[in-house]
């Protein structure tokens, strides 16, 4: 039953899906209670506990490891997943299902399709849950930040991004949203320069802490953050709002 990906790839789907692999972390934290997970990279760490065959990272799945698994169907994403890895589970004859996320509306849209259409189940309840929670998100000032994500070299989140958007519908101008790049490399004395309101530091996909980042901004406020409420789309979507909101002040 061929249906159309993300990315308008043709995906032929069986009518009925048995067995699921997951590339995404946060894509493996939503179907986990299908009963249909059987394989899931070593970064998937929620929920905790999963016991499902592990298929390496992200960037770099064990190919052949996957296709002993037999799955109906694999899960990626356009940003988390390296082309040439899917291209290679195509040519074993597995169907693959790539989802592009890079707003909240997107997050609700794609992420329906990829149960209904791509796994043949039924909308989670979280999922309606988590589209009334942000229905519901109405910030009470707004403030600009700079999200840096790694050090040595620093980048930040810049244009185009799941994260961007996050902030943005919790009341917080990114202001490197206007940057060519989504993630550009940029010395902290110029991130400095920009005098954000607030310095938002999520613990991945580099672990800020209280010991490691706020000290390279003397002067500015900064805003320890979970990362997975700022860049996963699956069932943290529910806690997000309330959760960063009460850490970013607005």
């Amino acid at each position: 039953m061929p249906v159309q990906d993300d990315l308008g790839n043709v995906v032929k789907i069986p009518a009925k899906v048995r067995r699921v692999v997951s590339l995404v972390p946060s894509l493996t934290e939503s179907v986990a209670d299908t009963g249909l997970l059987v394989g899931a990279t070593e970064w998937c760490t929620h929920p905790e506990g999963l016991d499902v065959t592990r298929v390496k990272g992200t960037k770099n799945p064990d190919v052949a490891k996957i296709v002993e698994l037999q799955p109906d169907v694999v899960l990626a994403n356009f940003e988390e997943n390296r082309e040439p890895d899917l291209q290679e589970l195509r040519e074993a004859g597995i169907a693959v299902w790539v989802t592009r996320i890079r707003t909240v509306e997107e997050a609700f849209q794609s992420l329906g399709r990829m149960f209904t259409e791509a796994c043949r189940t039924g909308k989670p309840g979280w999922l309606a849950e988590a589209e009334a929670v942000w229905a519901e998100v109405r910030p009470e000032r707004r403030r600009t930040a700079v999200v840096p994500i790694w050090r040595r070299p620093w980048m930040v989140v810049g244009s185009g991004t799941f994260t961007g958007d996050v902030l943005r519908r919790l009341g917080v101008d990114n202001l490197f949203e206007e940057h060519e790049e989504r993630y550009p490399k940029v010395p902290v004395a110029e991130i400095a320069a920009m005098r954000p309101d607030l310095v938002v530091l999520p613990d991945e996909p580099y672990s800020f802490t209280a010991d490691d980042g706020p000290e390279c901004f003397p002067g500015l406020d900064t805003a320890l953050v979970s990362g997975r409420l700022l860049t996963w789309y699956g069932p943290s979507l529910v806690q997000a709002p309330a959760t960063l909101r009460a850490a970013l002040g607005t």
